[in-house]
């Protein structure tokens, strides 16, 4: 007989993806598909209950199809139906507690997969180059969907050390970004002029959202020979972009705002519902966050399709044109660039030395005699 995977979050965009590819998967028999709210169009060959994970009843669910993977997607920063922030965060929190407590009860759960964000180490000025999954936070978010992240990890390491036969896998992705993705930073790139903070250039990563479904799949099927898909891993495209870069990609003009006005900015477009501008969303776009993928690839053996750069190339082709034609601005950009340089004085030589040699201060990297 065939896995049963039991889907969480399987009306949301990303959740019904990967139902309909769990589907061709050979080694699956059955897709339980749950969520609070019933999709436009449930997947065929998916059998769809409709339940809230923050009730009991998702135990029942568990018990009654004898759900052996459980692959839990519904962790999100975004509204869905109604209710706002508050129901999300109950979502998050008390329905993974739910979902996970019904796991420990369960005698046929043997594989657990959570989708998590990198937003869990925070975005702090003093935070590494490249953050590993060791990387403890410099400074941990008080609210939001960080928060939210945090806590949810924290509940899976707990199940995992109670539950030491189930093969637990946590998935902390990038920015998700793609034509159909629904993330607040997507919400925030897609406005027609970019609020950015005054004196800042963060470095941002992606992740295409078809690489999120492939490597989904891959965490909830039995590992191959050298793989082991259990632990904690981040998810992300190679290399990175800065917002500057993404802005004229997308020929969306930036505003370049003191971080207060950035804040009152973020209030006001919460309040007429145009963006999700949250400060931890604040803090992202003000000092950027960097992971490394080594384990992704060398323990969990994926390996992404799509490149940052490439998958925000194919978000801002989903979004059309912007106010300016990103091919002029880049050019623009590089002649000013260019310009600058040129124009930089050149250092006149010293007596006795070559042209470009500075003498070094004793005490600053010179030993007196």
């Amino acid at each position: 007989m065939g896995k049963v995977v039991l889907v969480t979050g399987a009306a949301r965009q990303l959740g019904d993806r990967f139902v309909r590819r769990v589907l061709r998967d050979p080694e699956v028999d059955r897709v339980i598909a749950v969520d609070a709210v019933a999709p436009e169009q449930p997947p065929a060959g998916a059998h769809f209950v409709q339940a809230d994970i923050r009730q009991p009843a998702i135990a029942r669910v568990l018990a009654e199809h004898a759900v052996d993977t459980v692959v839990h997607l519904n962790v999100t920063g975004m509204a869905f139906g109604t209710g706002g922030r508050a129901t999300v965060k109950e979502t998050n929190v008390i329905g993974t507690m739910q979902l996970l407590g019904a796991c420990q009860k369960s005698p046929t759960v043997r594989r657990l997969v959570v989708k998590s964000s990198t937003s869990v180490y925070g975005s702090a000025p003093r935070d590494p180059a490249v953050l590993t999954e060791a990387t403890a936070p410099k400074s941990l978010s008080s609210g939001g969907f960080a928060k939210d992240a945090v806590e949810v990890e924290g509940y899976v390491r707990g199940f995992a050390r109670r539950r030491p036969d189930v093969a637990v896998c946590v998935l902390r992705f990038a920015n998700i970004l793609g034509p159909d993705a629904e993330t607040p930073l997507a919400d925030y790139l897609s406005l027609p002029v970019l609020p950015t903070v005054f004196g800042y250039d963060p470095r941002l990563q992606f992740v295409h959202e078809d690489d999120v479904i492939d490597v989904l799949a891959i965490a909830s099927r039995e590992p191959r020979r050298g793989t082991l898909n259990s632990g904690t891993f981040n998810i992300a495209g190679d290399g990175v972009l800065l917002l500057s870069q993404c802005s004229r990609r997308l020929g969306r003009p930036t505003v370049p705002v003191p971080l207060p006005a950035v804040t009152w900015i973020g209030q006001a477009l919460r309040t007429v519902g145009m963006t999700d501008f949250s400060p931890e969303q604040i803090r992202l776009l003000t000092h950027g966050r960097v992971v490394s993928t080594v384990e992704m690839r060398e323990t969990l053996g994926f390996h992404p399709a799509f490149t940052t750069a490439e998958t925000f190339g194919d978000f801002a082709r989903s979004r059309g044109p912007g106010l300016l034609p990103p091919e002029r601005t880049g050019a623009a950009v590089d002649r000013l660039a260019a310009a600058s340089f040129a124009s930089r004085p050149r250092p006149r030589p010293r007596p006795g030395g070559t042209a470009g040699t500075t003498r070094t201060a004793p005490g600053r990297g010179a030993h007196r005699r």
